[in-house]
Protein backbone atom coordinates (compact mmCIF):
# COMPACT_ATOMS: atom_id res chain seq x y z
CA UNK A 1 0.00 0.00 0.00
CA UNK A 2 1.60 3.46 -0.64
CA UNK A 3 1.31 5.68 1.93
CA UNK A 4 0.73 9.55 1.68
CA UNK A 5 0.31 12.23 4.60
CA UNK A 6 -1.70 15.67 4.95
CA UNK A 7 -0.65 17.97 7.04
CA UNK A 8 -2.99 20.96 8.68
CA UNK A 9 -0.78 23.60 10.67
CA UNK A 10 -3.85 25.40 12.00
CA UNK A 11 -4.34 28.40 14.56
CA UNK A 12 -4.87 25.98 17.72
CA UNK A 13 -2.65 22.60 16.26
CA UNK A 14 -0.70 20.64 14.20
CA UNK A 15 -2.90 17.41 12.47
CA UNK A 16 -1.21 15.00 10.28
CA UNK A 17 -3.45 12.11 8.49
CA UNK A 18 -1.68 9.23 6.86
CA UNK A 19 -3.37 8.01 4.00
CA UNK A 20 -3.99 5.14 1.27
CA UNK A 21 -2.50 6.75 -1.43
CA UNK A 22 -5.11 4.59 -3.72
CA UNK A 23 -8.49 4.74 -1.63
CA UNK A 24 -7.54 7.80 0.79
CA UNK A 25 -8.36 5.83 3.69
CA UNK A 26 -7.14 7.41 6.59
CA UNK A 27 -4.98 4.84 8.37
CA UNK A 28 -3.02 6.51 10.78
CA UNK A 29 -3.51 9.98 12.51
CA UNK A 30 -0.91 12.12 14.69
CA UNK A 31 -1.72 16.04 16.29
CA UNK A 32 0.26 18.43 19.02
CA UNK A 33 -1.16 21.86 20.60
CA UNK A 34 -0.20 25.04 19.07
CA UNK A 35 -0.01 27.97 21.88
CA UNK A 36 -2.63 29.96 22.21
CA UNK A 37 -2.45 34.19 20.79
CA UNK A 38 -2.61 36.02 17.42
CA UNK A 39 1.03 35.72 17.24
CA UNK A 40 3.69 32.89 17.56
CA UNK A 41 7.05 32.05 17.04
CA UNK A 42 7.29 29.74 14.25
CA UNK A 43 9.57 27.27 15.56
CA UNK A 44 6.30 26.57 17.45
CA UNK A 45 4.74 24.93 14.58
CA UNK A 46 8.29 22.72 13.86
CA UNK A 47 8.39 21.13 17.13
CA UNK A 48 4.44 20.64 17.21
CA UNK A 49 5.05 19.07 13.35
CA UNK A 50 7.76 16.95 15.06
CA UNK A 51 5.73 15.61 17.90
CA UNK A 52 2.45 14.86 15.68
CA UNK A 53 4.33 12.80 13.54
CA UNK A 54 7.10 11.14 16.34
CA UNK A 55 7.07 7.25 16.95
CA UNK A 56 6.97 6.38 13.42
CA UNK A 57 3.95 8.22 11.97
CA UNK A 58 5.73 8.69 8.71
CA UNK A 59 7.33 5.29 8.39
CA UNK A 60 6.52 4.82 4.63
CA UNK A 61 4.89 7.84 3.85
CA UNK A 62 6.28 8.31 -0.43
CA UNK A 63 4.95 12.00 -0.30
CA UNK A 64 3.33 14.83 2.10
CA UNK A 65 1.36 17.99 1.67
CA UNK A 66 0.94 21.04 3.59
CA UNK A 67 -2.17 23.01 4.60
CA UNK A 68 -1.46 25.96 6.80
CA UNK A 69 -3.24 28.58 8.33
CA UNK A 70 -3.33 31.80 5.58
CA UNK A 71 -2.31 35.41 6.03
CA UNK A 72 0.58 34.61 8.80
CA UNK A 73 3.29 36.64 8.37
CA UNK A 74 6.85 34.85 8.60
CA UNK A 75 10.05 37.49 8.53
CA UNK A 76 13.26 36.41 8.18
CA UNK A 77 16.70 37.91 7.78
CA UNK A 78 19.17 37.28 5.68
CA UNK A 79 20.24 34.23 7.10
CA UNK A 80 16.89 33.31 7.46
CA UNK A 81 16.46 33.74 10.81
CA UNK A 82 13.01 35.03 12.02
CA UNK A 83 13.16 38.53 12.50
CA UNK A 84 10.56 38.57 14.76
CA UNK A 85 7.27 35.87 15.89
CA UNK A 86 4.74 35.52 13.19
CA UNK A 87 1.86 37.82 13.01
CA UNK A 88 -1.48 35.83 12.38
CA UNK A 89 -4.32 36.20 10.69
CA UNK A 90 -6.35 37.01 14.02
CA UNK A 91 -3.99 39.79 14.63
CA UNK A 92 -5.69 43.03 13.91
CA UNK A 93 -3.31 45.49 15.51
CA UNK A 94 -2.83 46.61 11.50
CA UNK A 95 -6.30 47.41 11.11
CA UNK A 96 -5.36 51.01 10.39
CA UNK A 97 -2.60 49.99 7.63
CA UNK A 98 -5.72 48.09 5.88
CA UNK A 99 -7.46 51.32 6.27
CA UNK A 100 -4.62 53.13 4.61
CA UNK A 101 -3.96 50.84 2.01
CA UNK A 102 -6.98 50.67 0.88
CA UNK A 103 -7.12 54.67 0.19
CA UNK A 104 -4.03 54.73 -0.79
CA UNK A 105 -4.52 52.69 -3.87
CA UNK A 106 -7.92 54.47 -4.67
CA UNK A 107 -10.37 52.34 -2.63
CA UNK A 108 -12.05 48.77 -2.61
CA UNK A 109 -12.84 48.80 -6.28
CA UNK A 110 -9.58 49.37 -7.25
CA UNK A 111 -8.17 46.48 -4.86
CA UNK A 112 -10.31 44.01 -5.50
CA UNK A 113 -9.26 44.25 -9.48
CA UNK A 114 -5.78 44.27 -8.43
CA UNK A 115 -5.69 41.51 -6.48
CA UNK A 116 -9.30 40.48 -6.24
CA UNK A 117 -9.60 41.00 -2.67
CA UNK A 118 -9.70 44.52 -0.83
CA UNK A 119 -7.30 44.51 2.41
CA UNK A 120 -8.57 44.05 5.85
CA UNK A 121 -6.29 43.21 9.29
CA UNK A 122 -5.73 39.67 8.25
CA UNK A 123 -3.78 39.94 5.20
CA UNK A 124 0.02 39.20 5.10
CA UNK A 125 0.54 42.90 3.38
CA UNK A 126 -1.25 44.98 5.84
CA UNK A 127 0.60 43.29 8.33
CA UNK A 128 3.78 44.81 6.63
CA UNK A 129 2.72 47.72 6.69
CA UNK A 130 2.37 47.70 10.41
CA UNK A 131 5.71 46.29 11.04
CA UNK A 132 7.37 48.90 8.88
CA UNK A 133 5.80 51.95 10.55
CA UNK A 134 5.90 50.27 14.16
CA UNK A 135 8.84 48.46 13.99
CA UNK A 136 11.29 50.08 11.31
CA UNK A 137 14.41 48.33 12.55
CA UNK A 138 12.98 45.28 12.73
CA UNK A 139 11.91 45.82 9.00
CA UNK A 140 15.10 46.94 8.05
CA UNK A 141 16.39 43.59 8.76
CA UNK A 142 13.80 41.26 6.86
CA UNK A 143 15.13 39.77 3.69
CA UNK A 144 12.16 37.38 2.96
CA UNK A 145 8.72 36.88 3.79
CA UNK A 146 6.77 33.94 3.97
CA UNK A 147 3.05 32.29 4.65
CA UNK A 148 3.02 30.15 7.61
CA UNK A 149 2.92 26.78 5.56
CA UNK A 150 5.56 28.11 2.81
CA UNK A 151 7.82 28.53 6.28
CA UNK A 152 6.78 24.29 7.03
CA UNK A 153 7.49 23.31 3.26
CA UNK A 154 10.93 25.13 3.73
CA UNK A 155 11.48 23.44 6.62
CA UNK A 156 10.96 20.20 4.85
CA UNK A 157 12.58 20.84 1.95
CA UNK A 158 15.00 23.67 1.71
CA UNK A 159 12.77 25.00 -0.95
CA UNK A 160 10.92 28.80 -1.04
CA UNK A 161 7.97 27.89 -2.86
CA UNK A 162 4.35 28.63 -2.19
CA UNK A 163 1.06 28.04 -4.68
CA UNK A 164 -1.09 30.44 -6.03
CA UNK A 165 -4.07 29.55 -3.11
CA UNK A 166 -2.47 30.69 -0.04
CA UNK A 167 -0.28 33.21 -2.14
CA UNK A 168 -4.04 34.52 -3.40
CA UNK A 169 -4.52 35.72 0.52
CA UNK A 170 -1.74 37.74 1.19
CA UNK A 171 -2.78 40.78 -0.58
CA UNK A 172 0.04 41.24 -3.19
CA UNK A 173 -0.64 38.72 -5.55
CA UNK A 174 -3.21 38.39 -8.65
CA UNK A 175 -4.25 35.23 -8.85
CA UNK A 176 -6.06 36.01 -12.34
CA UNK A 177 -2.56 37.57 -13.62
CA UNK A 178 -0.48 35.05 -11.90
CA UNK A 179 1.81 37.51 -10.70
CA UNK A 180 2.97 39.23 -7.49
CA UNK A 181 2.28 42.74 -7.71
CA UNK A 182 5.40 44.79 -6.36
CA UNK A 183 3.98 47.72 -6.99
CA UNK A 184 1.41 47.21 -3.69
CA UNK A 185 4.62 45.59 -1.75
CA UNK A 186 6.74 48.32 -2.60
CA UNK A 187 3.71 50.85 -1.50
CA UNK A 188 2.88 48.52 1.56
CA UNK A 189 6.61 48.05 2.65
CA UNK A 190 8.76 50.23 1.04
CA UNK A 191 10.67 47.95 -0.86
CA UNK A 192 9.87 44.13 -2.65
CA UNK A 193 11.91 41.56 -0.44
CA UNK A 194 12.72 37.68 -1.59
CA UNK A 195 9.15 35.91 -2.09
CA UNK A 196 8.40 32.08 -2.66
CA UNK A 197 8.21 31.14 -6.15
CA UNK A 198 4.47 30.24 -7.21
CA UNK A 199 4.16 26.29 -8.03
CA UNK A 200 1.29 25.00 -10.14
CA UNK A 201 -1.29 22.96 -7.97
CA UNK A 202 0.12 19.05 -9.31
CA UNK A 203 4.20 20.64 -9.24
CA UNK A 204 6.63 19.12 -6.34
CA UNK A 205 7.87 21.71 -3.71
CA UNK A 206 11.13 19.29 -3.48
CA UNK A 207 12.10 16.53 -0.78
CA UNK A 208 13.50 15.68 2.50
CA UNK A 209 16.55 15.52 3.33
CA UNK A 210 15.15 11.54 3.77
CA UNK A 211 13.82 11.31 0.10
CA UNK A 212 10.06 11.70 0.95
CA UNK A 213 7.87 13.79 -1.60
CA UNK A 214 6.64 17.21 -0.98
CA UNK A 215 3.64 18.99 -2.79
CA UNK A 216 3.29 22.64 -3.55
CA UNK A 217 0.82 22.75 -0.07
CA UNK A 218 -1.89 25.76 0.14
CA UNK A 219 -3.92 27.38 2.77
CA UNK A 220 -5.89 25.56 5.13
CA UNK A 221 -9.20 26.89 3.02
CA UNK A 222 -8.06 25.55 -0.20
CA UNK A 223 -7.09 22.56 1.34
CA UNK A 224 -10.61 21.86 2.90
CA UNK A 225 -12.04 22.24 -0.28
CA UNK A 226 -9.97 20.00 -1.78
CA UNK A 227 -10.43 17.10 1.01
CA UNK A 228 -14.42 17.51 0.93
CA UNK A 229 -13.70 17.81 -3.12
CA UNK A 230 -16.47 20.66 -3.49
CA UNK A 231 -18.27 20.81 -6.53
CA UNK A 232 -20.36 23.59 -8.51
CA UNK A 233 -22.81 24.47 -6.28
CA UNK A 234 -21.60 23.34 -2.83
CA UNK A 235 -20.83 25.94 -0.25
CA UNK A 236 -18.57 24.70 2.73
CA UNK A 237 -19.05 26.48 5.93
CA UNK A 238 -16.43 25.65 8.47
CA UNK A 239 -16.97 26.34 12.20
CA UNK A 240 -13.62 26.86 14.11
CA UNK A 241 -11.91 29.39 15.73
CA UNK A 242 -12.86 31.30 12.66
CA UNK A 243 -15.98 30.82 10.29
CA UNK A 244 -15.71 31.01 6.88
CA UNK A 245 -18.01 30.23 3.90
CA UNK A 246 -16.87 29.69 0.59
CA UNK A 247 -17.36 27.34 -2.56
CA UNK A 248 -15.55 26.74 -6.31
CA UNK A 249 -15.93 29.27 -9.09
CA UNK A 250 -14.23 28.82 -12.86
CA UNK A 251 -13.77 32.67 -12.74
CA UNK A 252 -13.04 35.50 -10.16
CA UNK A 253 -15.84 37.16 -8.59
CA UNK A 254 -14.54 40.78 -7.53
CA UNK A 255 -16.37 42.13 -4.77
CA UNK A 256 -15.89 45.86 -4.28
CA UNK A 257 -17.34 45.91 -0.73
CA UNK A 258 -14.88 43.72 0.21
CA UNK A 259 -16.81 41.29 2.01
CA UNK A 260 -15.46 38.58 -0.64
CA UNK A 261 -12.10 37.58 -0.43
CA UNK A 262 -11.31 37.06 -4.56
CA UNK A 263 -8.63 34.00 -3.51
CA UNK A 264 -7.20 31.27 -5.89
CA UNK A 265 -8.02 27.42 -5.01
CA UNK A 266 -5.45 24.91 -5.30
CA UNK A 267 -6.96 23.12 -8.42
CA UNK A 268 -6.25 26.26 -10.95
CA UNK A 269 -9.73 27.61 -9.84
CA UNK A 270 -10.84 30.31 -7.75
CA UNK A 271 -12.50 29.83 -3.94
CA UNK A 272 -14.50 33.21 -3.46
CA UNK A 273 -14.82 32.99 0.58
CA UNK A 274 -16.36 34.86 3.36
CA UNK A 275 -14.47 34.95 6.82
CA UNK A 276 -16.30 35.84 10.18
CA UNK A 277 -13.85 36.09 13.34
CA UNK A 278 -16.38 35.02 15.55
CA UNK A 279 -17.41 31.45 15.29
CA UNK A 280 -16.56 28.48 17.39
CA UNK A 281 -15.72 30.54 20.75
CA UNK A 282 -18.83 32.29 20.36
CA UNK A 283 -20.50 28.78 21.98
CA UNK A 284 -17.23 28.16 23.91
CA UNK A 285 -17.65 31.92 25.91
CA UNK A 286 -21.25 31.38 26.37
CA UNK A 287 -21.07 27.90 27.46
CA UNK A 288 -18.88 29.66 30.02
CA UNK A 289 -21.00 32.68 31.10
CA UNK A 290 -23.50 30.06 31.80
CA UNK A 291 -21.70 27.77 33.80
CA UNK A 292 -22.42 24.80 31.59
CA UNK A 293 -20.20 22.66 29.14
CA UNK A 294 -21.24 22.67 25.50
CA UNK A 295 -23.42 19.44 25.61
CA UNK A 296 -25.38 21.47 28.36
CA UNK A 297 -25.26 24.29 26.14
CA UNK A 298 -26.65 22.15 22.66
CA UNK A 299 -29.52 21.33 25.52
CA UNK A 300 -30.47 24.49 26.40
CA UNK A 301 -30.81 25.75 22.95
CA UNK A 302 -32.47 23.10 21.63
CA UNK A 303 -35.03 22.97 24.83
CA UNK A 304 -37.02 26.09 22.95
CA UNK A 305 -37.81 26.87 19.58
CA UNK A 306 -36.62 30.57 19.55
CA UNK A 307 -34.60 32.71 21.58
CA UNK A 308 -37.69 34.76 22.89
CA UNK A 309 -36.75 38.05 21.35
CA UNK A 310 -32.98 38.07 22.49
CA UNK A 311 -30.46 39.07 19.18
CA UNK A 312 -26.73 38.12 20.27
CA UNK A 313 -24.33 40.29 17.84
CA UNK A 314 -21.35 37.95 18.55
CA UNK A 315 -18.37 39.95 17.74
CA UNK A 316 -16.14 39.16 20.87
CA UNK A 317 -12.76 39.50 19.07
CA UNK A 318 -14.23 42.43 16.81
CA UNK A 319 -14.76 41.22 13.46
CA UNK A 320 -13.71 40.68 10.38
CA UNK A 321 -16.43 40.87 8.30
CA UNK A 322 -18.19 43.12 8.48
CA UNK A 323 -14.13 44.35 8.95
CA UNK A 324 -14.81 45.99 12.57
CA UNK A 325 -11.91 45.64 13.89
CA UNK A 326 -12.30 47.16 17.15
CA UNK A 327 -15.93 45.75 17.78
CA UNK A 328 -17.69 44.34 20.68
CA UNK A 329 -20.54 41.79 21.31
CA UNK A 330 -24.10 42.76 22.74
CA UNK A 331 -27.04 41.17 24.19
CA UNK A 332 -30.32 42.92 22.70
CA UNK A 333 -33.87 42.95 23.07
CA UNK A 334 -33.49 41.99 26.96
CA UNK A 335 -36.61 42.02 29.07
CA UNK A 336 -37.32 40.18 32.64
CA UNK A 337 -39.30 37.07 31.00
CA UNK A 338 -36.71 36.12 28.35
CA UNK A 339 -33.86 36.25 30.43
CA UNK A 340 -33.16 33.02 30.50
CA UNK A 341 -30.19 30.59 30.22
CA UNK A 342 -32.22 28.62 27.09
CA UNK A 343 -33.22 31.92 25.09
CA UNK A 344 -29.64 32.90 25.83
CA UNK A 345 -28.19 30.00 24.67
CA UNK A 346 -30.61 29.68 21.23
CA UNK A 347 -29.37 33.29 20.71
CA UNK A 348 -25.58 32.73 20.62
CA UNK A 349 -26.22 29.52 18.52
CA UNK A 350 -28.60 32.08 16.40
CA UNK A 351 -26.11 34.79 16.40
CA UNK A 352 -23.18 33.11 15.47
CA UNK A 353 -24.42 31.11 12.19
CA UNK A 354 -26.65 34.48 11.37
CA UNK A 355 -22.68 36.02 10.38
CA UNK A 356 -22.24 32.85 8.65
CA UNK A 357 -25.50 33.55 7.03
CA UNK A 358 -24.84 37.15 5.95
CA UNK A 359 -21.06 35.47 4.53
CA UNK A 360 -23.50 33.02 2.15
CA UNK A 361 -25.85 36.08 0.80
CA UNK A 362 -22.90 37.66 -0.40
CA UNK A 363 -21.17 35.11 -2.32
CA UNK A 364 -24.19 34.42 -3.68
CA UNK A 365 -24.87 38.31 -4.54
CA UNK A 366 -21.29 37.79 -6.02
CA UNK A 367 -22.32 35.35 -8.45
CA UNK A 368 -21.67 31.67 -6.59
CA UNK A 369 -24.03 29.55 -7.28
CA UNK A 370 -25.16 27.63 -4.12
CA UNK A 371 -27.88 24.77 -4.11
CA UNK A 372 -26.44 23.04 -0.45
CA UNK A 373 -24.19 24.13 2.44
CA UNK A 374 -21.44 21.14 3.55
CA UNK A 375 -21.52 22.22 7.54
CA UNK A 376 -17.79 21.40 8.68
CA UNK A 377 -15.47 22.11 11.54
CA UNK A 378 -15.98 21.37 15.27
CA UNK A 379 -18.78 23.55 15.80
CA UNK A 380 -20.57 21.24 13.50
CA UNK A 381 -20.44 18.80 15.86
CA UNK A 382 -23.13 20.78 17.85
CA UNK A 383 -26.60 18.95 17.51
CA UNK A 384 -28.04 22.83 18.25
CA UNK A 385 -26.25 24.22 15.51
CA UNK A 386 -26.91 21.31 13.26
CA UNK A 387 -30.89 22.73 13.72
CA UNK A 388 -30.63 25.64 13.43
CA UNK A 389 -28.32 26.14 10.33
CA UNK A 390 -31.14 25.45 8.23
CA UNK A 391 -33.30 27.74 9.05
CA UNK A 392 -30.27 30.36 8.69
CA UNK A 393 -29.13 29.39 5.68
CA UNK A 394 -32.13 28.73 3.99
CA UNK A 395 -30.32 25.69 2.04
CA UNK A 396 -30.08 21.95 2.75
CA UNK A 397 -27.74 21.32 5.06
CA UNK A 398 -25.53 18.19 5.00
CA UNK A 399 -22.75 17.59 7.82
CA UNK A 400 -20.28 15.03 6.05
CA UNK A 401 -18.72 12.30 8.25
CA UNK A 402 -16.58 14.53 11.05
CA UNK A 403 -12.67 14.49 9.37
CA UNK A 404 -9.49 16.44 9.40
CA UNK A 405 -10.29 17.75 6.04
CA UNK A 406 -7.43 20.23 5.74
CA UNK A 407 -5.17 17.63 6.21
CA UNK A 408 -7.31 15.06 3.69
CA UNK A 409 -6.63 17.52 1.12
CA UNK A 410 -3.13 18.33 1.66
CA UNK A 411 -2.92 14.21 1.80
CA UNK A 412 -5.14 14.63 -1.57
CA UNK A 413 -2.80 17.21 -3.10
CA UNK A 414 0.41 14.89 -1.73
CA UNK A 415 -0.77 11.90 -4.16
CA UNK A 416 -1.32 14.41 -7.01
CA UNK A 417 2.19 15.39 -6.97
CA UNK A 418 3.11 11.86 -6.87
CA UNK A 419 1.59 10.20 -9.28
CA UNK A 420 0.75 13.09 -11.76
CA UNK A 421 -3.15 12.28 -11.68
CA UNK A 422 -5.66 14.29 -9.13
CA UNK A 423 -7.05 11.34 -7.12
CA UNK A 424 -10.65 10.45 -7.34
CA UNK A 425 -10.92 9.74 -3.96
Amino acid sequence: MALVAGVDSSTQSTKVVVCDAETGQVVREGRAPHPDGSEVHPDKWWRAFEEATADGLLDGVMSIGVGGQQHGMVALDERDEVVRPALLWNDTRSAGAAEDLTRELGGPGEWAKAVGSVPVASFTVTKLRWLAEHEPDLAARVATVLLPHDWLTWKLTGELVTDRGDASGTGYYSATQGVYREDILTKAFGRVPRLPRVLAPDEPAGRTPGGMLVSAGTGDNMAAALGLRLDDGDVAVSIGTSGTVFGVAGEITPDDTGAVAGFADATGRFLPLVCTLNAARVLTATARMLGVELSELDDLALSVEDAGGLEFVPYLDGERTPNLPDATGSLLNMRRDNMTAANVARAAVEGMLGGLGVGLAALRTAGLAAQRVLLIGGGARSAAVRAVAPEVFGLPVDVPEPAEYVAVGAARQATWALTGQYPAW
